[in-house]
């Protein structure tokens, strides 16, 4: 009977929590949930994607093409200083070389134009490319109007192979004999037509009162086989020379002269 009795206890005691809503459970709240949630916006998506837009595409474009273009027209073309110009004031020859010795290149007028392009070590004479000519000459400064600076010039020497053919070739049997300081030089004829007969050219290095000095001298035709020319001791360096034979054409090989 207690057996029995003891189920209904427990169903009863089921029932029984009617009583019982007061279930305080209401203060559960005080879980507050607080919602400390609110610290959730600490997501402030300081997602540091403070994106600092810094974007530090600072492109600083180093497209600092800062234009270097600095073309600064480097076309300074060390410079190409004007050359000095000329303007001839009397007629003259312009010639194959530095003095009156070498052949006649062209004839020059009052007002023929040109510029200076070299000028010789050992004369004044200037190699000129005149407007009239397709080539450049040499003409003493003596019959030049000479505009611009002529030291800044460089030096030439006249390339005599350059001018022309020679059918005839050297001279032969070139000596040379001294006699105290005079110095005679020899040659056999060289038989050329008169219409190309311009004689012998020799160009030569001697000593005279003390001072060593560039020399030149030519002669008119075929027929002149001998020259005798000073030549005093005392200079530091030695006395030198050669020929040539001349025709209308151009300049022979050069012969070097056995100086005595």
């Amino acid at each position: 009977m207690s057996l029995f009795i003891l189920p209904l206890l427990l169903l009863n005691a089921c029932a029984a929590p009617q009583a019982a809503p007061t279930v305080t459970l209401s203060p559960q709240p005080s879980a507050t949930v607080t919602l400390t949630d609110t610290p959730e916006p600490t997501a402030t998506l300081t997602a540091t994607a403070t994106v600092t837009r810094t974007t530090t595409i600072t492109l600083t474009p180093t497209i600092t093409l800062t234009p270097t273009v600095t073309d600064t027209s480097t076309i300074t073309p060390s410079p190409t200083f004007d050359l000095p110009d000329v303007e001839v004031t009397m007629q003259a020859h312009c010639r194959y070389g530095p003095s009156k010795a070498y052949l006649h290149a062209a004839d020059l007028y009052p007002g023929d134009k040109g510029v200076v392009w070299g000028r010789f070590a050992y004369s004044s004479w200037l190699w000129i490319k005149f407007d009239k000519l397709n080539y450049a000459c040499w003409a003493a400064p003596s019959v030049l109007s000479i505009t611009g600076d002529i030291t800044t010039i460089r030096y030439t020497t006249p390339d005599l192979m350059k001018v022309g053919s020679n059918q005839y070739g050297p001279p032969h049997n070139v000596a040379a004999t001294r006699d105290g300081n005079q110095v005679t030089i020899t040659w056999d004829r060289m038989v050329m037509t008169e219409d190309k007969d311009r004689g012998y050219f020799i160009e030569a290095w001697v000593c005279q009162n003390g001072a060593y000095l560039w020399w030149t001298v030519s002669f008119e035709n075929q027929y002149t086989t001998s020259y005798t020319v000073q030549d005093d001791p005392g200079c530091s360096q030695p006395s030198r020379g050669e020929i040539r034979t001349v025709e209308k054409h151009g300049f022979s090989e050069a012969v070097p002269i056995p100086w005595p």
